[in-house]
């Protein structure tokens, strides 16, 4: 219950905010216009689905982007780093106060075109980032009507915290669309306005005079067009299967790391992530550990609420934070995207991928749950054979309790729904089936055939 409903914290601002907030962190111009993204799996896509997710993963993709001091590397997980850097960048870190030059180079992705015209969408990336380095997401999109959005940036990012303050960026917009906190939207859909293009822009930074870089080996964003729905259709269960995943409890972090907001409630996300890293066999060495109080249970969940933590949104639930980190551990890569329906997820299931998904609800729309919730966060890892969900749901007391089983239909309804009424009566926004997906770097044949069914390759 990390993510509260965003529209209290976000807000539009003039263009002209947005820029001098940019400018201050990277590189006055940008790159020259690419050409646009012309991939086979473009041509391939099918306007049938209400979701576009676009990855650049392999050494042809980052030799197709257009790079100023960034170079693509080849190898096993091929990325693109820093070469020869483009200049030199200050940079005033907001949460700190300290101003910094950085080393930058930049790589930005050809044009692509959605396949879903979209009223939102969501960058998300997997890097490396040792110390002394960072990296910037920006997304500059084409509307319907012709015109084009400013940069917009989607996230500051380090996998550590010690050269700047993990952050996302608020007040940014231009009259037509919005950043929030991790999603640019459209500011009203109902206008028929939509985006449908866009590029993405990687700004790797590091110390001037070393050789360090970030490496960046997934840069994507999914693009979608949910309509607005306060009930979905009824899927039919498809399988029955539990895969076993460790169970954790935010709850018994209650009150820990107030710097962190403060556990319990408020650590859904990193909880969640931290059960699936662990399921894919990602841990923490003693070192990494050590600055947790020795008498907290279950120090891995402390830590991942460190390293997801934004220090703009003041709290753990940024999504591509969130994947971000599961790819921080070796072997690991992570996407956020949206699915259809119940029935991808029995289909990522199958092929042994449990899945990380954001819904609220009212205490009654969610029998067993004894909780009512405007986001959280929870893992599903089976379904019973009714087709019953089977969760691993982190609003728990302890960790015995955290195994949940949950009707398949109030479910389905509460994370794939983008309406809903809260408990005051007035209608507030759904998820619309928000996910988060870890699995390997290098996918089985049966994993690539279940997560290309889902739209992620």
């Amino acid at each position: 219950m990390s993510r509260a409903e965003q529209p209290s914290r976000r807000t539009v601002l003039a263009a002209a905010v947005v820029a001098a907030v940019a400018g201050s962190a990277g590189p006055a111009t940008a790159a020259a216009s690419p050409a646009a993204d012309e991939g086979p799996s473009d041509r391939e896509r099918t306007p049938a689905r209400q979701v576009d997710y676009r990855a650049w993963t392999t050494f042809r993709d980052w030799r197709r982007g257009s790079a100023e001091g960034a170079r693509a590397v080849a190898g096993a997980r091929p990325g693109v780093v820093i070469g020869a850097p483009a200049g030199t960048a200050d940079y005033t870190d907001p949460h700190t106060g300290t101003t910094a030059a950085w080393e930058y180079a930049t790589w930005t992705s050809p044009v692509h075109r959605l396949a879903v015209p979209s009223t939102e969408v969501i960058a998300s990336w997997n890097a490396h980032t040792p110390s002394g380095t960072w990296l910037q997401v920006e997304l500059k999109g084409s509307y319907s009507d012709g015109t084009d959005t400013p940069w917009y940036v989607m996230g500051r990012w380090a996998a550590g915290d010690q050269d700047i303050k993990r952050t996302s960026v608020d007040d940014q917009g231009d009259g037509k669309s919005s950043v929030w906190t991790d999603t640019f939207a459209v500011d009203d859909a109902s206008t028929g306005l939509r985006l449908v293009s866009y590029r993405l822009r990687l700004t790797l930074y590091r110390r001037p005079g070393t050789r360090t870089t970030p490496t960046v080996w997934r840069l994507g964003a999914m693009g979608s067009d949910i309509p607005d729905r306060f009930t979905v259709p009824a899927s039919a269960p498809g399988l029955a299967q539990e895969l076993s995943v460790p169970r954790y409890s935010q709850e018994i972090h209650k009150g820990q790391y107030p710097e962190y907001d403060n556990g319990g409630e408020a650590w859904c996300s990193p909880t969640s992530s931290q059960m699936i890293i662990e399921y894919w066999g990602g841990r923490l060495t003693a070192e990494q550990l050590a600055w947790v109080d020795p008498s907290y249970a279950d120090p891995q969940v402390c830590h991942a609420a460190r390293y997801t933590y934004d220090h703009q949104y003041a709290g753990c639930g940024n999504w591509p934070f969130n994947a971000a980190y599961a790819a921080t551990f070796k072997g690991l890569q992570g996407v956020v995207t949206r699915l259809g329906s119940l029935t991808d997820l029995e289909t990522l299931i199958a092929a042994g991928i449990p899945a990380i998904t954001s819904q609220s609800f009212l205490e009654e729309e969610l029998t067993g749950a004894g909780y009512g919730t405007s986001g959280h966060l929870m893992t599903v890892i089976g379904f019973t054979a009714d087709g019953d969900v089977i969760a691993n749901d982190p609003a728990s007391d302890d960790n015995e309790a955290v195994r949940r089983v949950y009707r398949r239909r109030e479910w389905e309804n509460i994370w794939l729904r983008t309406k809903r009424y809260n408990a005051s009566g007035k209608v507030v926004s759904g998820t619309g089936g928000v996910c988060y997906l870890y699995f390997p770097a290098h996918p089985s044949p049966r994993q690539r055939k279940a997560l290309a069914a889902v739209g992620v390759l």
